[in-house]
This record gives structure tokens, sequence and C-alpha cells, in this order.
């Protein structure tokens, strides 16, 4: 990983689903990160389930933490469902957190 995504990690890392204390990178909420040529940064993620509570504000949260980072020009969030996230997509981290370990 570079830099700059490096940052962008550590400030997803920063963000937490409300109904679990486990914040959604090492949930693996977030499938893919890309970083183009002129900074613009596009994430994919999920939520744990469609009726998520969070479902408007979370993936904004992303976007408007992303884009104030130094160096990112733009940032996009894209929700999907496929794949469905499941427990399994969880670090040993999280895991652990969760008691699932």
């Amino acid at each position: 990983m570079n830099e700059l995504e490096n940052t962008i990690v550590a400030v997803l890392k920063t963000i937490h689903d409300p109904e679990i204390p486990v914040d959604i990178y090492e949930l693996g909420l977030i499938y893919e990160v890309k970083i183009d040529a002129e900074k613009n940064v596009k994430i994919e993620m999920t939520l744990t389930s469609p009726n998520c509570p969070v479902a408007e504000s979370m993936p904004r949260e992303v976007e408007d933490k992303v884009a104030a980072i130094d160096g990112v020009y733009s940032s996009e969030v894209t929700i999907v469902f496929d794949p469905p996230w499941d427990k399994d997509m969880m670090s040993e981290e999280a895991k652990l957190e969760l008691g699932f370990l």
C-alpha cells in the first residue's frame, strides 16, 4: 500500500458502525479502495444489512472524511450488496473484539 492508501485506511478505521463497536474497515464493510492518477478515490463498500439504520448517513460520512484527506481530489462511495456481508468478512481483530474467537 502506498502512503495515501494507508492514510485512507487509517481514516476508515475511525468510522464505526453504530450497532457494532468495531470500525467499518475491520468489520469487512470496505470491499475496495481505488485511487486514480488524479487522486480521485472510489470506495466500494457494503452495510451489515440493506435495512441498516445508517444506510443514508454512513456512506456520506465515508465520502466526507476521505475527501478531507490532504492530497485527495474527490471521494465517491458506492454501496453494493454483492457479495452479501457476513461475519466471516471481519478481521481476526474484529472477531476477537466481538467474542467470535
